[in-house]
């Protein structure tokens, strides 16, 4: 009991006794004495009065115990006091105080038997600390006993041994932190063997090795140091990926995309990839142009390695202009062929990987993995466009960089054919139809056709002013495919051929249908290939030039060009003595001279009367279709240029051989109008009639004038006056039939020029078809005139003219090889244009054949189920014409399985008819 009052007095604890008497005195004045309890118990009162009475005691008496309620009292006293007013407030005082003694005492006499259990309870605790102090004497005293005799034995021996193992597993941190530290020489190790995926999973393995030792002080350089490798390795990394923009290898590639993959770098490394391949490409031509530039330059001047590349390329010069534009196909090749390779790579990757995951954690890595995929696959894709844009930029830059307008011919010819070689290859990359090559290089087209065609048409001028119009001896098989001017058109090979070169060519035939990344994939280069094959196509064709392969004749031909001796009429009447049959195989030389003079003959059926101007003329025909099939977008600047020759051939016969002046003056002109009218256009827009120097102020401005050519001259070697020679008649009979035989090659090749022709200038051609009819409507009124045509006679006239025209228009849409929405369009414009033409010129109603052509041009714009119906039901056209159909179709809204359904469709339909 002590115990706890002395525990009670620590902490500050009072008994019920002394707190009470440490009450203040006004305090102990409010408890009432036993007396005046029992006094307020015996008096009766209302509670609900008694506790009206202690609801009217101000709220201020029970604020806090340091309340003065006699200062109080005595401040609400009045100034003046009365006595009976005091009493008064002093009763109510004593009722307030007589109400709350009472209440007081009802609390004291209800809580006091909780008072005197709770003061047992204190009582019983005594008694138990009591016993516990003994407990805890007790319990002293028995360890000190198991002190001495067991913890500093045998629990010393515990202790030893738990430090033992703690310096044991210390030895073995401090083992693996040792080899931590020297992991260093063996990354670099791996680093040069390019072991990228072993030195990165040795590195991440050591970082998780020095996180666990991370409270050793040492660990924390170790860590740094270990970070610092592993941004050593990535930049070793990204060295390495950049390698592959130029020379693709497998194992290299995977060796760093599994170096990525480990550090979760997946995405990054596609990004820097792309990176990687638009600074190849531009390292690679800035090279390739810098080492031609300095090395005609001839000095260490190192002031063109400051330079840009745009300007660079202004400085290669005319010799080492091709060389370098191959350099630089090739280099931009490989960086192509690398990316080629590298999506072929991920699509192999994609397909070996596409097997499902075992668990749920192998799951959550496939769905990343599947991410990082189509990342990179979308990423991929996108970047084809961008670099065959970078591709096409640099080379732009290199083709405008020169003045191409002084190159030779050939030389032009090899650069438009390896820029179309690279459109080809640009198309085969990524499907673009390189319209940024297309415009650089037809500007440079443009701006050399132009001084091409002015320079041939002086030199046209130039052999027409030297022209003795005598035959040309060719043979009588004579075909402008034996020209080598117009192998390129394929149409035949020279018989000297020799059966190893056909054998190549049929070989490269073969490759041709295999893409360029599919011939060219593992080695060789589509641009050096085609250099050499085109070096002896060109050797073969200087050999031949044009003639058969039979050395007799050939020696024949050289001897009798040798022949100083032979008489100048003997010259000019040899013709080869061929007559079409097979070639002369034996006979002596004496044989083949004595034929000379009596086969002459103008018969079209031995050989073509040419001169050797118009040999000339046939081979710029042939230069000038050349270029128009490898640059189709001046096509029709060509095809204007080429009309020009013939019409300066035309105006350069009739000059010399057709006019007559006296008749002409008379006004009696001997040409019909027709002729005249076409002389007189050729005057106007190519004859430039000015003598040289004389009113150059007065007349057309200079740029008009470069576009004309003087009128030629007849050679003082050709009399025309001389009465022996009928006045010219063989020259005259030369000149005719060689124009006339330029004439029938004209037409021969208007197919193939109408082929070429761009789908802007196709209404010429409708233009051209509604022409022919004016002229015959012409014609049927004039001889009208003399014989009156009965209308029924008109009609059937006009409809079989209309019908052929209307037929042959389908024929024509069916060798379109691609038309989209806008050229079907254009062509309904056309017809509606030709049929109001027609309209115009016959009353013939309705026009024959309308609905033949309007509906074969709305079928292209049927669906694959209304094309099929469409097939069946139409059999008025052609196999041709149906097939071209659904061929021009595809790609717009018909695919290539349609196709092939609708194509067998249109065979059932011929199958038949065989």
């Amino acid at each position: 009991m002590q115990k706890i009052k002395s525990l009670m007095a620590r902490q500050g604890l009072k008994s019920p006794q002394e707190s009470m008497a440490e009450l203040s005195p006004v305090e102990n004045l409010r408890i009432p004495s036993k007396e005046e309890l029992r006094e307020l118990r015996q008096q009766p009162i209302d509670p609900q009065a008694e506790q009206e009475i202690i609801d009217s005691i101000g709220e201020v008496y029970f604020s806090n115990d340091s309340f003065d309620m006699v200062q109080h009292e005595l401040e609400k006293l009045p100034p003046e006091l009365k006595l009976q007013e005091l009493e008064e407030y002093r009763d109510k005082l004593k009722r307030q105080q007589a109400a709350v003694s009472k209440r007081v005492a009802d609390l004291i006499l209800e809580k006091q038997p909780s008072y005197v259990k709770e003061l047992e309870r204190v009582t019983a605790l005594q008694t138990n600390l009591q016993l516990a102090a003994v407990i805890c004497t007790n319990a002293r005293r028995q360890l000190n006993v198991a002190k001495a005799g067991f913890t500093e034995a045998s629990l010393g021996l515990l202790a030893n041994q738990r430090r033992r193992q703690l310096l044991t597993g210390l030895l073995k941190s401090l083992r693996t932190i040792k080899t931590l530290q020297r992991t260093d020489v063996r990354l670099s190790e791996m680093l040069e063997e390019e072991d990228y995926p072993g030195a990165i999973q040795l590195c991440l393995e050591c970082q998780k090795a020095a996180s666990t030792f991370k409270h050793y002080s040492c660990i924390s350089e170790l860590n740094s140091k270990l970070q610092d490798t592993l941004e050593q390795i990535e930049e070793q990394l990204d060295v390495a990926l950049s390698k592959t923009c130029k020379h693709f290898d497998v194992l290299h590639y995977t060796k760093v995309q599994m170096a990525y993959t480990l550090l979760g770098k997946t995405q990054t490394a596609m990004d820097q990839l792309h990176m990687h391949f638009t600074q190849a490409i531009h390292n690679t031509v800035f090279q390739v142009v810098l080492g031609y530039v300095e090395l005609c330059a001839g000095n260490a001047d190192t002031k063109f390695q400051k330079m840009q590349y745009k300007d660079l390329c202004t400085h290669i010069t005319l010799d080492s202009y091709i060389p370098c534009l191959m350099d630089l196909c090739k280099a931009l090749w490989e960086v192509m062929l690398s990316y080629h390779r590298t999506m072929q790579w991920h699509e192999e990757q994609d397909k070996q990987e596409t097997t499902p995951p075992p668990d749920e954690l192998v799951a959550s890595k496939s769905d990343e993995l599947t991410v990082d995929r189509s990342y990179v696959k979308k990423k991929l894709e996108h970047g084809l466009s961008r670099i065959w844009q970078d591709v096409q930029l640099k080379v732009k830059s290199y083709i405008l960089g020169t003045d191409m307008s002084n190159f030779k011919y050939d030389d032009f010819i090899v650069v438009l054919d390896v820029i179309s070689r690279l459109m080809q290859v640009g198309e085969e990359f990524c499907g673009s139809k390189s319209e940024v090559l297309q415009e650089s290089i037809k500007r440079q087209s443009v701006n050399y056709f132009k001084n091409y065609h002015r320079a041939r048409l002086e030199e046209l001028r130039m052999f027409l002013e030297n022209e003795t119009w005598e035959l040309c001896p060719v043979k009588s098989n004579f075909n402008i495919a034996q020209l080598h001017e117009f192998k390129f058109m394929g149409q035949c090979r020279s018989p000297s051929v020799s059966p190893s070169r056909q054998a190549v060519s049929s070989s490269y035939a073969a490759q041709e249908e295999q893409s360029l990344f599919q011939q060219y994939v593992q080695d060789g280069n589509p641009f050096e290939m085609h250099i050499e094959e085109k070096e002896e196509e060109t050797e073969d064709v200087l050999a031949s030039n044009g003639y058969e392969s039979d050395e007799l004749e050939k020696s024949v031909y050289q001897e009798y060009d040798s022949d100083s001796d032979v008489p100048e009429e003997l010259k000019q009447d040899y013709v080869d003595e061929q007559t079409g049959d097979a070639p002369l195989k034996s006979g002596s030389r004496e044989t083949i001279r004595s034929k000379r003079k009596s086969d002459y003959c103008l018969n079209k059926a031995n050989a073509p009367i040419l001169t050797n101007t118009t040999l000339n003329v046939i081979r710029l025909v042939g230069k000038y279709i050349q270029m128009m099939n490898i640059l189709k977008p001046i096509a029709f600047d060509v095809i204007h240029c080429v009309s020009q020759l013939f019409d300066y051939y035309l105006y350069a016969v009739y000059t010399f051989f057709g006019r007559n002046d006296m008749y002409e003056s008379s006004g009696l002109g001997l040409i019909s109008s027709r002729l005249r009218t076409t002389l007189n256009r050729i005057q106007e827009s190519l004859i430039d009639m000015d003598p040289v120097g004389e009113n150059a102020g007065v007349h057309a401005p200079t740029e008009d004038r470069k576009e004309k050519v003087p009128s030629p001259h007849l050679s003082h070697l050709v009399v025309l006056t001389n009465s022996e020679t009928l006045y010219g008649l063989a020259q005259r009979v030369v000149a005719t039939e060689s124009l006339a035989f330029l004439a029938e090659l004209f037409e021969s090749l208007q197919s193939h020029l109408d082929a070429m022709m761009p789908a802007a200038k196709k209404p010429f051609l409708q233009q051209f078809y509604s022409q022919e009819f004016e002229q015959f409507n012409k014609r049927l009124g004039e001889v009208s005139r003399h014989v009156r045509i009965p209308l029924p006679v008109s009609n059937v006239l006009w409809e079989h003219c209309i019908r052929l025209a209307n037929r042959t228009l389908v024929e024509g849409y069916a060798n379109v090889k691609k038309c989209s929405n806008e050229g079907r369009a254009l062509m309904q414009l056309d017809f509606q244009q030709f049929l109001m033409k027609l309209e115009k010129l016959t009353d013939l109603r309705p026009i024959p054949d309308k609905e033949f052509v309007e509906t074969y041009i709305k079928a292209y714009y049927l669906t694959e189920n209304d094309m099929e119906q469409f097939i069946k039901n139409h059999r008025e056209y052609s196999m041709k014409q149906l097939a071209n159909l659904v061929n021009v179709c595809l790609g717009s809204h018909i695919n290539k399985r349609a196709r092939q359904k609708l194509l067998a469709a249109i065979d059932d339909i011929d199958r038949p008819k065989r």
